[in-house]
């Protein structure tokens, strides 16, 4: 089970970070991904973390968005900088290990120009 936190309504150029808290230690097994869908879109990966903190990212977001992520504490994090009205969507995390994988619910970014 993994819920994201942190979205809301920000100015273009603003920052937000959100979280993805884990409820269970396995936690850190598992290699998070950082998808995001806006109304009437397609999914797309934005961003992902390995379980040892090696990052990827998308096009769109390189050298605007960091994730990151403490095991320590079962959460990982996506910070968002800059941000512009094409970066307003639903931001899930997903984290996947094997053949474990959990989703969080979803929380919404929106951008006003």
């Amino acid at each position: 089970q993994l819920v994201e936190s942190g979205g809301g309504l920000v100015h273009r150029g603003g920052s937000l970070r959100l979280s993805c808290v884990a409820s269970e230690s396995i936690f850190r097994i598992y290699a998070v991904r950082w998808y995001r869908q806006a109304p009437g879109g397609q999914r797309e990966l934005v961003a992902r973390i390995t379980t040892t903190g090696i990052t990827m990212y998308g096009d769109s977001v390189k050298g605007r968005f960091t994730a990151s992520r403490d095991n320590a504490k079962n959460v990982a994090y996506l910070q968002m900088n800059d941000l512009s009205p094409q970066d307003t969507a639903t931001y899930y995390c997903n984290g996947i290990s094997g053949s474990l994988e959990s989703w969080g619910q979803g929380t919404q970014v929106i951008v006003s120009s």
